[in-house]
């Protein structure tokens, strides 16, 4: 395994009845992250505005760069149509070497 440091784990949530697919793209296609991986059906229970709440969401994971982390949380932000989205970055600490370059690569700037 080789070390990805300079890679990231981005989390965040959609509702239900968002356009996944589309904010997913936006974000590949502008080279923000190299994959995002779309998973439905997430059940959410959470404390909103002093009330107890639950939701029908998706959870997406979004694999990027550290360097590219900004740049993704702020785009996301600009799409995102909760008034507090989730935006949790976790570092990769390993994983396969080749993964790892191709992240690097699909998010680079200069392509």
């Amino acid at each position: 395994m080789a070390k990805g440091a300079d890679c990231v784990l981005v989390l965040t949530t959609l509702p239900a009845d968002a356009d996944v697919e589309n904010f997913a793209a936006q974000l590949v296609e502008e080279r923000l992250a190299a994959c995002v991986a779309i998973h439905p059906g997430v059940r959410s229970v959470y404390r909103w505005q002093g009330e107890v709440e639950r939701a029908h969401e998706y959870q997406l994971v979004l694999k990027t760069t550290a360097a590219r982390a900004e740049a993704l949380a702020g785009r996301m932000a600009a799409l995102h149509p909760y008034e507090v989205p989730e935006l949790l970055i976790l570092p990769v600490t390993g994983g396969g070497e080749a993964y790892l370059r191709w992240i690097r690569a699909e998010t680079a700037e200069e392509p």
